[in-house]
């Protein structure tokens, strides 16, 4: 019973508790940064659920959330929020340049962090109203919890293909889910349609998507060829994932989940090389086929 009111206690203080002041803000935005930009540089972390902390949302959707819940207003849950991406997306590159052979070019992949940074203040304005733990919460919650069941159904059928590869992101994310019903929905049957709106998303994803599971090596048209600091990046990760297998020949490993289309870059010494990647039904048969953009 002790180490549930610690943990209950625990909970309290990070959703409604903590001192949100902007020296927190700062704070929360320079630890944060510093960490991804540590699983993004450090070899050991490369193609695990740490790295996608510089890649996908799961881990900013906990850390806006939390700043939200502990501002007084809304305006004031949108100015930090969105102050708090401002200050933290381009910290992580900064963070890089030292290590990576692209330098300063790197911040050539900010923009996409920064338009997302833009929407951040509206969607932290609306999202300051969970705290009235009412059916508003609910509603502005649903798209949140959609999203984590999204992230839940691909980091999980890819720790089934793969185990225990992308474990870490499908426990973290079931974690989300349950933290924000019992956090801002007291009522048994708001707890219960934010339980099933996660798991109606899984169950939509997974009729609506042919699955695959087809794991092949593809040698790049043009015989191509990098050095073993290039690295790469996929569009659309739930079409397939991507890495690099054998730069000198000019290799990648794919671990195909559906069919479909995405565009991935390989960056080199400067230079970046684009290609797409199709998933496709031939007679029965899945094939992958990598074509120059």
């Amino acid at each position: 019973m002790r180490n549930k009111n610690k943990a209950g206690r625990l909970i309290d203080k990070l959703y409604g508790g903590l001192n949100m002041g902007w020296p927190m803000v700062f704070a929360i935005a320079l630890g944060a940064a510093l960490l991804t930009a540590v699983f993004l540089v450090v070899p050991v972390f490369k193609n695990t659920s740490f790295a996608r902390m510089g890649v996908t949302f799961e881990a900013w959707i906990l850390l806006a959330v939390i700043i939200m819940a502990n501002c007084k207003k809304p305006l004031e849950s949108a100015l930090k929020t969105f102050v708090f991406f401002l200050v933290s997306q381009p910290l992580i590159y900064l963070f890089q340049v030292p290590f990576s052979y692209l330098g300063w070019q790197l911040f050539g992949y900010y923009k996409y962090w920064f338009i997302l940074t833009l929407f951040t203040f509206p969607a932290a304005f609306i999202g300051w109203y969970i705290t009235k733990k009412n059916w508003l919460s609910l509603l502005i919650l649903a798209p949140v919890l959609a999203l984590l069941g999204y992230f839940v159904y691909e980091s999980g059928t890819e720790c089934v293909s793969h185990f225990p590869h992308l474990l870490v992101t499908m426990l973290f994310c079931i974690l989300q889910i349950a933290l924000y019903v019992v956090v801002f929905l007291p009522d048994i049957k708001q707890r219960l349609i934010g339980i099933l709106i996660p798991v109606i998303a899984v169950i939509a994803i997974a009729s609506a998507s042919p699955q695959v599971n087809l794991t092949q090596v593809q040698y790049l048209p043009n015989e191509a060829s990098f050095s073993s600091d290039a690295t790469i990046f996929v569009n659309d990760k739930s079409i397939a994932d991507i890495y690099i297998n054998s730069p000198e020949e000019g290799a990648v490993y794919v671990y195909a989940h559906k069919y479909g289309r995405t565009d991935f870059a390989i960056t080199d010494s400067g230079r970046e090389y684009s290609y797409t990647l199709e998933v496709y039904d031939d007679n029965g048969n899945d094939q992958i086929k990598i074509s120059c953009e």
